[in-house]
């Protein structure tokens, strides 16, 4: 094991989370395989991050001290679950699905003052987050409050590395879906007919999912969810308010939302990073690390390599989609894509539809989230409505 190593950097210096994506800009020209005491080993490169994604005999997703299904899992159990999965983000769900989606978004943009500032991540941003994922899971509204402080509780202790938080955190959050999961079994035939409901339905070969596999899914989705899909909102608003030329003509030609999002949300990723631990010995940009390493994937890297991508900071709508690592790659690609960009093109297209101008508040700057999030803590923006 390399534990003593001398580190070739700090994650967590006031240099790196001042601007998380210039600093992995820096560390990839540097010294693109990294040791750290707080990240173990950091991949920088996007060929290194494909290498990690795609051999997963050697990196194994088991990096976890908890059940985390399905990306914490490894082939051959890893199939089983992603065919239980996959259904849910199928085209007829997401069609389903999009009414309710835009009712959410088109209230929370009329509930915007019609002209003058606003603070877009804890008065727009993770409200949207918070009802939709609440909405397509099929949970109250009571739910919104305690999912709100639960979030910001994991937030903190992921970026303290407390573990015996993190556990608290944890526990916190398999007692509301527990509860969740007791009202349903309870109800009998008259339980709500909704995804969480579904879930108890499903079968892993010849049992039914228990209720830590099913509790695993549920967090996964709400992790992966509320904390990501807020700071999407904020990175787009605030690529957009930077950018009124292309803010324009997306509300002209709304087709090309799609891609310009995947783009953006390329230039400045939402998710930093993910974990891997190795299985066995195995060199990787000229480091050699031993069985057992932990390796932490930099998303927010990759998708920035100039080897791939020439001018990080160039937006181009005539980019490759499958070089785009936003939702990963490989096996472990994200099964809850379609919902997240269903998600992000109604939010998108009912802000710019009802918005004559979104700008930089002038005078105020926005705070940026520090590692594990990404995006904005604050984000102060200026909004005409029509």
């Amino acid at each position: 094991m390399n534990e003593k190593l001398p580190p070739d950097w700090d994650p967590r210096s006031a240099a790196v989370l001042d601007d998380q994506i210039a600093a992995y800009d820096v560390m990839r020209q540097r010294c693109p395989v990294a040791h750290s005491e707080y990240l173990h080993w950091s991949l920088f490169r996007h060929a290194d991050v494909l290498r990690v994604l795609n051999d997963h005999q050697t990196f194994s997703s088991a990096a976890s001290a908890y059940l985390s299904v399905p990306n914490g899992i490894d082939p051959p159990q890893h199939a089983q679950y992603r065919r239980i999965i996959e259904p849910y983000f199928n085209p007829q769900r997401m069609a389903a699905f999009e009414p309710v989606c835009r009712k959410i978004a088109a209230d929370l943009v009329q509930s915007l003052p019609p002209s003058g500032e606003v603070e877009l991540m804890a008065a727009f941003a993770q409200d949207f987050a918070l009802q939709l994922q609440s909405a397509f899971l099929g949970w109250p509204t009571q739910m919104h409050e305690p999912l709100r402080e639960w979030t910001r509780k994991n937030h903190a202790a992921t970026l303290s590395r407390d573990r015996a938080a993190m556990a608290d955190v944890a526990l916190e959050f398999d007692g509301y879906i527990k509860q969740l999961l007791a009202v349903r079994r309870a109800a009998g035939a008259d339980a709500p007919d909704d995804l969480t409901t579904s879930l108890l339905r499903e079968r892993i070969g010849e049992r039914w999912l228990g209720d830590e596999e099913i509790v695993s899914i549920l967090r996964n989705w709400t992790v992966g969810e509320l904390g990501t899909m807020a700071a999407c909102v904020g990175i787009l608003a605030h690529y957009l308010a930077q950018h009124p030329e292309l803010q324009q003509q997306l509300r002209q030609q709304p087709a090309l939302l799609p891609a310009a999002i995947d783009e953006i949300l390329r230039i400045h990723a939402p998710l930093i990073a993910n974990r891997r631990i190795t299985t066995k010995p195995v060199e990787i940009g000229g480091r050699t690390l031993a069985a057992g390493e932990r390796v932490t994937v930099i998303w927010a890297s990759a998708n920035r390599d100039e080897a791939v991508f020439g001018d990080p900071d160039a937006f181009r709508l005539d980019r490759d989609p499958a070089q785009n690592l936003l939702y990963g790659a490989g096996i472990h690609v994200c099964p809850g894509a379609p919902l997240a960009r269903l998600e992000l093109r109604i939010i998108m297209e009912e802000l710019l539809q009802r918005t004559r101008q979104i700008a930089l508040a002038p005078g105020q700057e926005p705070i940026t989230a520090v590692y594990p999030g990404s995006g904005f803590s604050s984000l102060p923006l200026h909004i005409q409505m029509v």
